[in-house]
């Protein structure tokens, strides 16, 4: 198992007080709100140049503007993406022009009502896997380039559901939006399970992360009550500790910046540290069993490109 000398409390900034990224050129999706901006902020503090890629690009803008007046780095700009659509992912990476060294997956949508793409898929799984698959993909070479690594922001939500490979679209079962975005965050993690096979030969580590319960806009589809009504029947409590959008970044920088994974893929963080098995009495916390089944994460890649018709790479 793998610790390090952070843990709950610690915030983004605190990850980054020793790492110098002078050089390294980072992407972050969703980086114009929630922890998406003290990623951005962390980031651009230890010396790399951000791309925020987000949907909004006034609010993207607006963020680059007071983090570059807040870090002193200069080196932050912003790129529309709309993961949800194809084409948008698909443009952003044909724009992307020289080496990528550090790809945060953090964007994503959260229980949100029964929605589907005009490919017919369930927004959740479109969004958070295949939008993020397909924008990964789409910069593999620019990835391969001087080595990288990629950062899923993944869930405790994934003890939710594992994958429906029968019916990933709620097609013929009921909608149930959870486990819906349960399994899109258990894809989140098996992505990285399937590329630390096929991908660590090319000097690309990809791991997921839980970051913490945070107060965000990710909940903008969810009442107080339903939340709490959730944690109370996923065998948690309701008065867990939550965390700052600082400290919610936090496990985000471990996995992207600490040197002790230079050469670590396929696995799931919490609170800083690789998370340990789940267990049966709180399903808030921990790794469920299934995220690192191999076969699981085959089928899920196969299936992701059948899906998308996205080239397969080595």
């Amino acid at each position: 198992m793998i610790t390090t000398q952070y843990g709950f409390d610690t915030t983004a900034l605190e990850v980054v007080a020793d790492v110098d990224l002078t050089g390294r050129r980072a992407v972050v999706t969703g980086g114009a709100s929630g922890i998406g901006v003290e990623t951005v902020r962390a980031l651009a503090t230890a010396g790399a140049e951000v791309t925020i890629a987000a949907r909004d690009q006034d609010a993207a803008q607006r963020v680059a503007t007071a983090l570059m007046k807040a870090t002193g780095n200069k080196s932050i700009s912003t790129a529309h993406l709309d993961l949800a659509s194809q084409a948008s992912v698909k443009a952003f990476a044909r724009n992307w022009d020289g080496p990528l060294h550090l790809l945060i997956n953090n964007a994503g949508v959260m229980a949100t009502p029964l929605t589907r793409t005009p490919e017919g898929w369930e927004l959740q799984f479109a969004t958070n896997h295949y939008g993020h698959f397909a924008l990964t993909t789409g910069l593999f070479n620019s990835l391969r380039a001087e080595g990288a690594r990629v950062v899923n922001v993944s869930s405790s939500a994934h003890l939710m559901s594992d994958i429906v490979f029968d019916d990933i679209h709620y097609t013929h079962r009921e909608y149930d939006r959870w486990q819906a975005y349960g399994q899109s965050k258990t894809a989140n993690i098996l992505f990285g399970v399937e590329a630390a096979t096929r991908w660590l030969p090319e000097g690309i580590t990809m791991n997921a992360l839980m970051p913490g319960s945070i107060a965000t806009n990710l909940q903008r589809h969810l009442t107080a009550e339903e939340l709490q009504a959730k944690i109370r029947e996923t065998g948690g409590t309701t008065t867990r500790r939550t965390k700052t959008p600082e400290q919610g970044a936090a496990t985000t920088l471990v996995v992207a910046t600490t040197p002790l994974l230079a050469n670590t893929s396929g696995k799931y963080f919490e609170d800083c540290a690789e998370a340990l098995p789940t267990t049966p009495a709180n399903r808030t916390r921990g790794q469920a069993p299934y995220t690192q089944d191999q076969e699981s994460a085959v089928r899920l890649w196969k299936q992701t490109e059948e899906t998308l018709w996205t080239p397969a790479h080595p």
